[in-house]
């Protein structure tokens, strides 16, 4: 049995290259292999939202607190609410984020693979587009013990 107490995970923000406005992410859980899951508790200050992503196997997405809106790819933007649960497909690319004057927490949980990247962050977070694709310099970063490599449009986390 392993116990990850309240508070013994430091908290990190929400980086912009793949977040718009203020994000605080606090790590819950990475399960050890054999397991394949990880999950975090998200805050999104008013108006803040992810940049477009996928998951390769998919994402479960449950709001705790507040007000948010999803959206993916080619479909309507949806308002979310507290108790809510979202099921974005494997390789579905998508978006979430706080309404507009409502801050709102999500406790996303991502499954993956050793062998792999949990996220594929696709554009930037700004207005869904990204007029500077392509300009922008290679870069690696960490964020709570992850690498994240940031290339053109596309991002991926490596372990």
């Amino acid at each position: 049995m392993d116990i990850k107490r309240s508070g013994s995970q430091p908290s990190g923000k929400g980086p912009s290259e793949y977040f718009t406005g203020v994000v605080r992410i606090d790590p819950l859980f990475q399960a050890p292999d054999p397991a394949r899951v990880a999950g975090s508790s998200v805050t999104f200050e008013p108006g803040a939202r992810t940049a477009w992503h996928t998951h390769p196997l998919g994402q479960t997405l449950i709001v705790t607190a507040g007000s948010g809106r999803a959206q993916r790819w080619g479909g309507p933007i949806e308002e979310i609410h507290p108790g809510d649960v979202i099921w974005f497909e494997p390789g579905e690319k998508h978006w979430h984020g706080a309404a507009p004057t409502t801050a709102m927490t999500t406790s996303p949980f991502r499954n993956g693979s050793t062998a792999g990247p949990l996220t594929g962050w696709n554009m930037s977070a700004t207005n869904n587009t990204r007029a500077d694709c392509g300009k922008r310099p290679c870069k690696r970063t960490r964020l709570n013990g992850i690498t994240a490599h940031f290339s053109r449009c596309k991002i991926s986390f490596i372990e």
